[in-house]
């Protein structure tokens, strides 16, 4: 059997979507697993060995150039290649107006999809013959997908032991544990600030403060700082002053690379962002806040990850931006934070720090 997963962006969405390839695995362990995205989130899945192709589509650049004789003729080649491939059955977990088109060009006879609940565009429906429609119990991103690959299946993936994989290669891996080489025992944490909604982000006070406290409760522990472009790595630079000497900022990583130190961390703090996703993926513990979008529906799943909510009532609002941002943002209280990360000490690979008290927010 041939199978097509489209599930193009964004690298949250795609970290989400991981545990289908595991889940074929044990359904069809004889079936040809491909794979369409788009090229800045390749890496989530490349090397994956559970994957036999990638189809890497680069959209955003054609759409600068599309009518360029190189454009048509790179989409051309890609299109013939995914035709080429005869598939059974193509799965679209993506639900807009392009992952419909490629689930219809693939030339799959059976083509499944969201229901209109869950599409993300209407015009998504004319390309799917089957809708699968969603239960109660596929109430986040990652069993949403789940749900629409088992029933194409035919076997329910509850009760199933469902892992996920983002591989990294041993060059990567080496730099990573030769960015720690020679510090102590205690543990290792990663903070990442940022995100693509103003409405996501939190203050650099706020990150400042957990950072001196986190090192209060943890002596001897080091934090990293990641980034993702120049604004997001001067905010990062703030922070790192403010917590001290014991607070590093990260060089730009591949997100490979960037894959491999978090394997090697202790804990990840961000917000509603793909780091953390990535994080959860590997089994690194996770902390993460939202404001404007929902964590129960999108933050990581499982006793190794907590959920801290804004307590707003307008919390969830789903909103780009909003006049009361900045109340929202001092909303997310950093000792709320670090109660979460007593709370994960231990799953900690390194020795934790000394006390513990109890978590406010949702340890799930």
């Amino acid at each position: 059997m041939r199978i097509l997963i489209i599930k193009t962006s964004a690298m949250g969405d795609i970290i989400h979507a991981l545990p289908v390839l595991d889940y074929l695995r044990q359904a069809v362990p004889d079936a040809e697993v491909d794979w369409i995205v788009e090229e800045p989130f390749k890496d989530v899945l490349a090397g994956n060995p559970l994957l036999h192709r990638l189809h890497i589509i680069r959209t955003r650049k054609w759409r600068k150039s599309i009518f360029s004789a190189a454009t048509r003729h790179e989409a051309a080649d890609v299109l013939k290649s995914i035709r080429d491939s005869h598939y059974d059955m193509a799965i679209d977990i993506q639900g807009n107006l392009k992952s419909g088109v490629l689930a219809g060009l693939s030339g799959a006879p059976r083509r499944f999809g969201f229901t209109r609940k869950f599409q993300q565009e209407k015009l998504n429906a004319l390309f799917t013959n089957y809708k699968i429609p969603h239960r109660p119990q596929d109430d986040n991103a990652g069993k949403r997908y789940l749900r629409i690959v088992s029933a194409a299946l035919g076997r329910d993936y509850a009760g199933m032991n469902i892992s996920t994989q983002v591989h990294t290669g041993e060059e990567d891996n080496r730099t990573a544990k030769q960015l720690l080489a020679g510090h102590s025992s205690a543990p290792v944490f990663l903070f990442h600030g940022g995100t693509t909604w103003q409405t996501k982000f939190w203050s650099e006070e706020g990150w400042i403060a957990l950072g001196k406290n986190a090192l209060a409760a943890f002596p001897g522990s080091m934090i990293l700082l990641s980034w993702g472009n120049e604004t997001e790595r001067t905010s990062a630079q703030r922070v790192a002053a403010g917590i001290g000497p014991q607070a590093r900022l990260l060089d730009r990583y591949t997100l490979k690379g960037i894959t491999a130190v978090i394997k090697q961390v202790d804990l990840v703090i961000g917000g509603d962002t793909g780091l953390v996703h990535l994080a959860a993926a590997v089994g690194t513990p996770t902390v993460s806040y939202y404001r404007s979008s929902d964590g129960n529906a999108s933050g990581p799943d499982g006793d190794r990850h907590i959920i801290v909510q804004s307590p707003l009532p307008c919390t969830r609002c789903f909103r780009t931006s909003c006049e009361r941002d900045g109340e929202c943002r001092d909303s997310i209280r950093p000792e709320t934070i670090l109660a979460g990360m007593k709370t994960l000490s231990r799953f900690f690979r390194r020795a934790a720090g000394s006390s513990n008290i109890a978590v406010k927010g949702n340890d799930r």
